[in-house]
């Protein structure tokens, strides 16, 4: 489904954020990014839909290969209809209600016809439990149902790939629960999906794969026992006790 060779970004002149990373994931992969904070992970989330241009390397998802040397603006908008990001701040429209904000992308960018694309977005907010709040706006709803709502916006595109940016963050730790529980529901739909978190524990039960980024690198890389449960890289059982404290 998605392969990565050689990428790497550089901001300014000096400032390597990632390190000549590589890496494959599967159709119906659960896979969890952790690492410690600055290290690259949202950087490399970015990049997998240009949201950030990389300096070099070549993303495929899908049938879709773009390389950083040389693409055009035509490859790079049909790589980035592969996938579909779920923000940590939500980035949901404040003037548009739920619904709306779940339309935007159906009618604006695949330009389906208002009926179709109202159905799709009520299909989706009774999937995140959201279809009671479809007239709401964003200032009426709390920051669990918001996210739930850009969960609904993504999938509503239908993409090969979500990508999770850190999406309980910004979230009082109350709020946590409704959006991870969403989470691990498309996890055992088998949604092919990649996760930037620092919730370890859920890492552990929903990921079937983990990378482990440090110092814009992937340190190590393997399923959920290997990763935590018996880790071998000393940076990484470095890292594992400093967050578990």
């Amino acid at each position: 489904m998605i392969e990565v060779r050689n990428l790497s970004k550089t901001f300014g002149e000096s400032t390597e954020v990632l390190k000549d990373i590589s890496f494959r994931i599967n159709k119906n992969d659960v896979v969890a990014v952790l690492g410690p904070s600055g290290t690259g992970k949202s950087t490399m989330l970015r990049c997998l839909n240009y949201l950030c241009v990389p300096t070099t390397g070549t993303i495929r998802i899908g049938d879709v290969t773009v390389d950083a040397a040389h693409h055009t603006k035509a490859e790079v908008r049909n790589l980035r209809r592969q996938s579909a990001m779920v923000f940590q701040s939500y980035n949901l429209f404040k003037n548009k209600t739920a619904k709306e904000n779940v339309m935007e992308a159906l009618v604006t960018v695949q330009k389906k016809p208002k009926a179709e694309a109202e159905e799709i977005a009520l299909k989706f907010l009774k999937k995140v439990g959201m279809l009671d709040r479809q007239d709401f706006y964003p200032s009426k709803m709390s920051g669990g149902q918001q996210q739930r709502v850009g969960i609904a916006r993504a999938l509503a595109v239908n993409p090969n790939v979500l990508l999770f940016d850190e999406p309980t963050s910004a979230l009082d730790p109350e709020l946590v629960g409704e959006v991870l529980n969403t989470i691990k529901q498309l996890a055992e739909e088998e949604t092919t999906m990649i996760l930037v978190t620092h919730e370890i524990r859920f890492a552990r039960n929903v990921a079937n794969r983990i990378l482990f980024m440090d110092g814009g690198r992937i340190a190590a890389d393997g399923t959920p026992e290997e990763i935590i449960d018996a880790p071998q890289n000393p940076r990484l059982r470095q890292f594992l006790n400093f967050v578990s404290k």
